[in-house]
């Protein structure tokens, strides 16, 4: 049986893993200009690298559960590490639009085959009293990568040159195989024949949904297509899901669905979700299209956000064991919220050590939020249902940081419409109004939680299990 430390190592891994994943996914943002520029295309194309990543990723996140279970979670973790290092480099020599964007393709299968199996290396067999412990290492990078993302892609393309965004994952990808081959096993499970009418149904519901979604955040002209496309992904969708429903190996089960705690946090869960993943997004644009602060003084500002994420930490576990899951997921709702509202009441005139302080408090807000859910998802699940809610969780939580994304995008065109719809540049009212509706977002979360049962999840919570 492993020792606590090699579990608490094994987390790390995947925790560092799961970083360099999420990382990519949003480090080229600020370097988009200067690499269409090199291109020889408008920056506004250079999106499709950001969105085929993330149509690449979840419509591959299915295929890891099973692969896993079919050929070794060591073997696989490392062959996805290998392609997904192998991605990078080509994206850094690629020379034109069409190579970058198949680049970012090939790099999203590796990270969709990357992080689930390694978060699954470490949910199976893990006893439920260290849960909470093993999800709070797995938390942090999806907290703190799209915050530092931005920032360090920006700097590295004006200091270096924009390819060193994806060559330094060459010496992260070699020490993260260094410590896959000393940390895992190659522990395999009980699979099944591989559910290829599940795969091209979901595959080619989830792409479709994505593509419209990032279709409408890039608020075009002609709205026809963006919503074809998002309801013919909807439509194609239900289609998967009866079919995993009726077949009897179905590429991931959704059976996990009908244990209450898993269910709560995939259902109110990816509501707020999607809130707090829009504010990485839609916090930079209003701190300097709409505040006026320069890029490097609006991500000074948004470590203090990296920061609360950080400060709240060693006390999640006390909050959670004190209070319960449920009271936490209530009263942090609103308190998550409560962050949204007072930044709509910023405006040029609110001074830098305020909005430090608001940013902070909202990353501490943040953080308790994620870490609970992560946590709860698995409190009730048993062992021969961790591989298939492992894998439906993590579709989930892929396709609400896309659509946090897509909802501030839409948040912020429907804001600029309702104050001046003549106006297509934002100004600091229209972020405010945005701002409102993330925390209305937030808030209808509150609908789920508040009928959770008081001692939901009391399983994981070592100073509860007494009482």
């Amino acid at each position: 049986m492993p020792s606590l430390s090699h579990k608490t190592a094994t987390a790390l891994l995947v925790a560092a893993a799961l970083f360099m994943e999420i990382l990519d996914a949003t480090i080229i943002t600020t370097a988009l200009p200067i690499i269409a520029s090199e291109f020889g295309v408008p920056a506004a194309h250079l999106s499709v690298g950001v969105s085929a990543y993330l149509v690449a990723v979840t419509i591959f996140i299915p295929v890891s559960g099973w692969a896993a279970d079919r050929f070794g979670a060591k073997r696989v973790f490392s062959l996805a590490i290998l392609i997904f290092v192998g991605a990078s480099v080509l994206c850094g020599l690629s020379e034109t639009l069409l190579q970058f964007t198949l680049a970012r393709i090939l790099q999203g299968i590796g990270g969709a085959m990357m992080v689930p199996v390694g978060r699954l290396v470490v949910l199976r067999n893990l006893p439920k009293e260290q849960i909470v412990k093993a999800m709070a290492i797995l938390t942090w990078p999806a907290l703190g990568a799209p915050l530092i993302g931005p920032v360090l892609g920006g700097w590295i393309a004006q200091t270096w040159h924009w390819s060193w965004i994806f060559f330094i994952n060459i010496p992260l990808g070699a020490v993260a195989l260094l410590f896959t081959h000393w940390l895992l096993s190659n522990e395999k499970g009980q699979w099944q024949k591989f559910d290829v009418v599940g795969f091209t149904l979901s595959g080619l519901g989830f792409g479709m949904l994505m593509a419209g979604l990032e279709s409408f955040s890039a608020r075009p002209d002609d709205m026809t297509i963006p919503a074809l496309l998002v309801v013919a992904g909807v439509v194609i969708l239900s289609l998967a899901v009866r079919h995993m429903l009726t077949t009897s190996n179905p590429l991931f089960s959704l059976a996990a669905l009908r244990f209450n705690t898993f269910r709560a946090t995939m259902t109110g869960g990816s509501i707020i979700r999607i809130a707090l993943s829009s504010a990485p997004f839609i916090i930079p644009l209003m701190l300097q299209v709409g505040l006026g602060y320069s890029p490097v003084e609006a991500g000074t500002l948004l470590l203090w956000l990296f920061a609360g994420n950080l400060a709240i930490k060693p006390a999640t576990t006390w909050i959670m064991n004190t209070f319960g899951f449920k009271n936490v997921l209530v009263y942090n709702t609103i308190l998550v919220a409560t962050g949204f509202f007072v930044l709509a009441l910023c405006s040029e005139s609110t001074a830098g050590w305020e909005l430090g302080l608001i940013l902070f408090l909202s990353g501490m807000t943040r953080s308790m939020h994620l870490t609970v859910l992560n946590t709860l998802s698995f409190a009730d699940v048993p062992q021969t249902y961790i591989r298939d809610a492992n894998t439906l969780s993590a579709v989930l939580m892929q396709m609400t940081r896309g659509m946090g994304i897509t909802a501030g995008a839409l948040a912020l065109a429907l804001a600029t419409f309702i104050i001046d719809e003549s106006r297509n540049t934002p100004v600091t009212a229209d972020f405010q109004l945005t701002m409102v509706f993330m925390g209305v977002i937030a808030l209808l979360s509150l609908f789920n939680s508040v009928r959770l049962k008081p001692g939901i999840g009391n399983a994981v919570l070592n100073e509860r299990q007494a009482s």
